[in-house]
């Protein structure tokens, strides 16, 4: 019951997404799109009471309970920067508005980009391990709870994974390409921002003529 209560959460979380956005947007209800939107939230609390439930009459508690509790934990952690970008991206191109901004690419921003990243698979770890321990005080029963235990570890080795990969990029940071605007050397002057010709363009554009 609860995997299929997991699975009906998710086709709802994205079927009221896409409800909230087409009111927002191309039938112009925003307070309707709105309203549909801030219900994302009750689907969480309906498989925590249901989970809980199920733990009250009597169910061993398994994989089940454990998945349960990280779905909640990804939707607290990730859910909001997931509604906000697909609003950035809905509001472009059914709304009108201006395109959203990307995400860095390069350098020590993309660093600081993913490590805010990685803090919603911590929040989303400790939010699953605050359930689960819940869950293991409720049934009181060492000889019943390894699995909900072991979920624990899943939660935090997702984190560490996901913490060493937002990590690689500062300790590794992407450099831009040759021509990317703004950030290769040698195309910009840092004091006021005007052109510098590059002596190589000269040469290949010489060159380019020359087999004309």
């Amino acid at each position: 019951m609860i995997v299929a209560l997991i699975a009906a959460c998710e086709i709802g979380f994205w079927v009221l997404l896409a409800a909230g956005l087409a009111f927002r947007y191309p039938l112009r209800m925003p307070r309707t799109g709105l309203a549909l939107l801030l219900c994302e939230p009750l689907l969480e609390i309906v498989l925590l009471v249901a989970t809980a439930l199920d733990l009250k009459n009597g169910a061993e508690p398994n994989w089940t309970h454990g998945l349960a509790a990280l779905y909640i934990g990804y939707t607290v952690g990730h859910g909001h920067r997931t509604v906000k970008w697909l609003d950035g991206h809905a509001a472009h191109r059914l709304g009108g508005g201006p395109p959203p901004r990307k995400p860095p690419r390069y350098g020590m921003a993309r660093a600081r980009h993913e490590g805010k990243v990685w803090l919603g698979t911590v929040t989303a770890a400790a939010v699953a391990t605050a359930l689960l321990q819940t869950a293991i005080w409720y049934v009181d029963d060492p000889g019943r709870t390894g699995t909900l235990e072991s979920w624990r570890y899943v939660a935090w080795r997702a984190a560490c994974l996901h913490g060493l990969l937002a990590l690689s990029y500062a300790l590794w940071p992407r450099k831009a390409p040759v021509g990317v605007a703004g950030e290769a050397p040698g195309k910009r002057d840092a004091n006021d921002g005007s052109d510098v010709n590059d002596p190589s363009d000269e040469i290949r554009d010489e060159r380019a003529a020359a087999r004309r």
